[in-house]
This record gives C-alpha cells, structure tokens and sequence, in this order.
C-alpha cells in the first residue's frame, strides 16, 4: 500500500505540473528555423498567459476566455491550438497584438507602417543527417525591442508582398521563423487570427534537442545524433 499512495501521488504531482507549470512539447516541422529545428523538445509555461479549456487538460476554468489572463508580448514563442482544428498545437512567434496593422513587403515584416529592422548575419547551417545545408539569415528586432534570428531564402514569394492585415480584438497575429515555409497568420483560410482563448502557453526553454532518425528506438546512436550545443538553451 505504501508503494501505490507512493506511486498515486507521483502520477498527481506529474499531472499538476503539466496541467499547471510546465508541459514538453516536441518540434515536428522546420517553420520555427532558425529558432527550432526538428528534434527540438521544449517545455512551454502553462501559466504565462492565463489558463483556457486548451491549456488545462483535464478540466475547464469557471469562467469564459481564460483565468488570470495576461497578453503576450510582441516576440513571444507560443504554442496555441489551431482555429479551424482545435485538436492541432502549432508553435509560432507572436508578432501582432490587437488592432496592430501587420503586413509584408518586399520581405520585410512591417508592423503600424513601421518596416521592421533586418540585419544579415551568418548563414544558417543544417545537418540533416545525412547533409549539411546552408540558408540566408536575418536578425529581426521588432517595436518592443525584441530581436530574433529568421530565415528568408527570398523576397519575392507568394506571402512576401501581402495587404494590410488589422488584427481584431482578443486575437493575435503569429508568423514563423522559417518565412518561406510556415502556415501562420498570413493565411487566413488556414491559420488566420489567434483568439487568445486558444493559447497552451509560451515556449520558455529547449531542454533536448536530437537530429530526427527513423529508426528512433536504435538507442545505442543517439549519443552521435544528440545535438549538445542546443540543449538547455532559453528559447528567444
């Protein structure tokens, strides 16, 4: 009997802290590069933002909208659940607040008229496992002050040159890193504006990160796969 209660309340405590502080989260797709790779897993703050039915797993809060609610700042990593698919996380960086005017030109994220800055930096180097591929880089330093790395292999793609998008009250604009290759807020037919009821939480810290392999239960390689220089990394 010592052992179950033992067992018990390891289970609750590991369920309070996911409910409640912190929750893993793994990175299947590239449209967060530079900032997170494929094989990234990261722990996303449950209480940074308040908690919604999609924050809390196993019960809703007792009122509409979220409990405790706080607005992200401009830069923030989020983790949401998707509008048109509520049962999808995607994880996107936050880049419009409500009644902000977001549109791209030429490239250039421009927020309330405002180009945003773009610096070039190094090219971007990835090791797929099997190749090493590079990609032009940018530092991007948004109104607030916050600066990021993107990726932006053009300036002339189908979401590079948009009109003016007014982010609607309650809601958010979120754009990927990998500018060429994400589905965000640019694409109102599929992502659109985020409600803020639809938060998880901010992304805080990769805690592991590992070139993706097929034959993942091949235990014995990962130590060659384990990407090191990325583990316990605060997400910015």
């Amino acid at each position: 009997m010592e052992i179950v209660r033992t067992l018990l309340w390891a289970v609750l405590l590991a369920l309070a802290v996911r409910s409640f502080v912190y929750e893993p989260f793994s990175i299947p797709s590239g449209s967060m590069v530079p900032t997170l790779l494929v094989g990234d897993y990261v722990f996303v703050s449950k209480f940074a933002y308040g908690f919604s039915r999609y924050s809390l797993p196993l019960w809703y809060p007792p009122v509409a909208g979220r409990l405790f609610g706080r607005l992200p700042a401009r830069g923030d990593v989020v983790v949401f659940r998707l509008p048109a698919d509520p049962d999808q996380d995607y994880i996107k960086r936050v880049v419009g607040l409500p009644g902000d005017r977001i549109q791209m030109i030429h490239g250039v994220l421009t927020i309330n008229d405002e180009p945003v800055r773009r610096e070039p930096t190094a090219p971007l180097v990835v090791d797929d496992g099997a190749t090493k591929l590079s990609f032009p880089r940018f530092i991007e330093t948004l109104p607030n002050g916050v600066a990021h790395e993107i990726m932006q292999e053009k300036d002339d793609g189908p979401l590079d040159d948009t009109s003016i998008y007014v982010v609607p009250d309650g809601h958010l604009f979120v754009m990927g890193d990998n500018r060429e290759h994400s589905q965000d807020s640019r694409m109102l037919t599929k992502v659109g504006y985020i409600p803020l009821e639809n938060l998880v939480g901010r992304a805080d810290l990769r805690f592991f990160s590992i070139v993706p392999h097929e034959a993942w239960w091949r235990i014995w390689e990962w130590p060659g796969r384990i990407r090191w220089d990325r583990l316990m990394r605060v997400v910015q």
